[in-house]
């Protein structure tokens, strides 16, 4: 948004100065009688004239410059603090269980994670995302990165086994807080999904809760399905101890809203800033002064042209 204004208005007011001068200060030269000066003087009326216009084009033009018009830009700046956030999530052989989504029953549970997972990439933004699939192993599917479309390219290849059978929920935790910690990115999120208990891990579930506690990164975990299937107090423990919260997903409609949620509860920050840019325009009229009142002395003085 611009606008143009003068640094200086008040200075329009010598305008006035110089006009009442003209009418109550007139220059006082000597008088010559000339005989028949009737048959000259409409001539030179005509040439005093052009005179007055030259003069006052330059006075007026030379008082504008001298009240600097200006050209001010407000502009405006959003600075918006996304986030670095791990997806990780079970692809064990019990996501290909079915009768999870209330509205397709035939659709395994792997399939309407993706679906709510997908949702989830869109509505951030501003975040870089990346994703870990594990089942007996954990592997980075996709490196943090803001690629939105590479992100759900990569999501639409994931199956249920490529990596296992089994559930190694603690080493995927930790590869995710792993590549968390070289972020540089001031606010860290892990959502961990799963839909059984560990049972395949190397790393023992004391030290990740250890790891967990020291790091800054928070922690969501979702659990899927019903509490017989899922090792439920160390999963809360976890989240707790990870400045998170645990919670239960028993359908594909529960799973929606938890993710908006946390989508609510990490709202990415947003800074606006304003400044004003000036750009001066006096050259504009004071060359228009220089111009018009070098005219104005040109005709007055070398072609001898007087009122």
């Amino acid at each position: 948004m611009s606008h143009y204004s003068f640094e200086f208005p008040y200075i329009f007011l010598l305008i006035g100065l110089f006009w009442l001068c003209s009418k109550k200060c007139p220059a006082k030269t000597l008088a010559i009688y000339l005989p028949y000066i009737h048959l000259l003087i409409s001539k030179k009326r005509v040439k005093s004239r052009w005179l007055d216009i030259f003069k006052w084009i330059g006075i007026v033009s030379l008082i504008t410059a001298l009240a600097s018009p200006v050209k001010v830009e407000s502009i405006y700046t959003t600075k918006q603090d996304g986030r670095d956030i791990m997806l990780i999530i079970d692809s064990s052989q019990s996501m290909k269980d079915r009768n999870f989504d209330e509205n397709n029953l035939t659709k395994d549970k792997f399939s309407a994670v993706k679906e709510v997972v997908s949702n989830f990439i869109k509505n951030r933004i501003n975040d870089r995302i990346g994703i870990i699939n594990f089942s007996s192993s954990a592997f980075i599917a996709s490196p943090l990165t803001f690629d939105k479309e590479y992100l759900e390219y990569i999501l639409s290849k994931q199956r249920v086994g490529i990596v296992g059978s089994r559930t190694a929920i603690y080493d995927a935790l930790i590869q995710a807080l792993y590549l968390l910690e070289n972020s540089k990115a001031k606010s860290k999120i892990a959502i961990l999904l799963t839909d059984g208990a560990d049972n395949m891990s190397e790393t023992k579930y004391e030290e990740v809760l250890n790891i967990v506690k020291r790091s800054k990164i928070k922690l969501y975990i979702i659990g899927i399905g019903t509490y017989d299937d899922l090792d439920v107090p160390k999963l809360k423990e976890l989240a707790k101890d990870g400045r998170g919260k645990f919670f239960l997903a028993t359908n594909s409609s529960a799973l929606k809203v938890i993710y908006k949620d946390i989508e609510k509860s990490e709202t990415t920050k947003i800074k606006d800033k304003s400044y004003k840019k000036y750009s001066y325009y006096f050259y504009f009229p004071l060359i228009f002064a220089i111009v018009f009142l070098l005219l104005y002395i040109y005709f007055k003085s070398v072609k001898g042209v007087a009122k």
